[in-house]
């Protein structure tokens, strides 16, 4: 069963840049000029956008006529619990608006709370909670350079429950607060 998460071409891009390896195995980056395929965390050197497709299902994009590459080994599993971590971060990335409660995640799994915390943090190093908290600030981020929304829209919209919860989440994963981040974004395109 193939999960497709809610990110946008640009949100894709930026997993790839930063080789985040939380996203691998949830979509393919596919190099249209070398016919390879690489997962979100290959630290080969980096295409240019224009020449980046991406895809959610390996089969899929095998099938359009890349081949994995030799690098970062996309076709191969690395863990036995990757498959439920898949289901968890897909879950987390489509449902990061929600109110989440441990137990809630679990539920969606099929297993105890505490066997997907502690499988979580083994396959990842960190946990379920600490992860939504990520998957919220990016979406946030992303927000605030894309959009005219007010900071306390964007807080409520991507699943915090309290303004003071935002800022505090938010300084400390991107080191500065949300009016800052835009200000830089802002300062960047000057």
């Amino acid at each position: 069963m193939v999960t497709t998460i809610c990110l946008s071409f640009d949100e894709m891009w930026e997993k790839i840049m930063a080789c985040d390896r939380k996203y691998d195995g949830l979509f393919y980056t596919a190099v249209k000029t070398t016919k390879i395929y690489c997962r979100p965390s290959c630290r080969s050197r980096k295409p240019k956008k224009m020449n980046v497709a991406f895809y959610f299902d390996i089969n899929e994009v095998e099938q359009a006529g890349f081949r994995a590459c030799k690098r970062c080994q996309p076709e191969v599993e690395h863990s036995p619990h990757i498959g439920l971590v898949r289901t968890t971060i897909s879950f987390l990335v489509n449902h990061y608006r929600q109110q989440l409660a441990l137990q809630d995640i679990a539920d969606h799994a099929g297993i105890s709370p505490y066997y997907l915390e502690r499988v979580f943090k083994q396959e990842i190093d960190e946990t379920p909670r600490t992860y939504l908290e990520k998957i919220r600030v990016d979406k946030a981020a992303y927000l605030l350079t894309s959009t005219d929304r007010t900071n306390l829209e964007i807080c409520y919209d991507v699943g915090f429950q309290s303004p003071s919860n935002f800022y505090r989440v938010f300084r400390r994963l991107k080191n500065c607060s949300p009016s800052e981040y835009r200000n830089l974004d802002k300062g960047m395109e000057s």
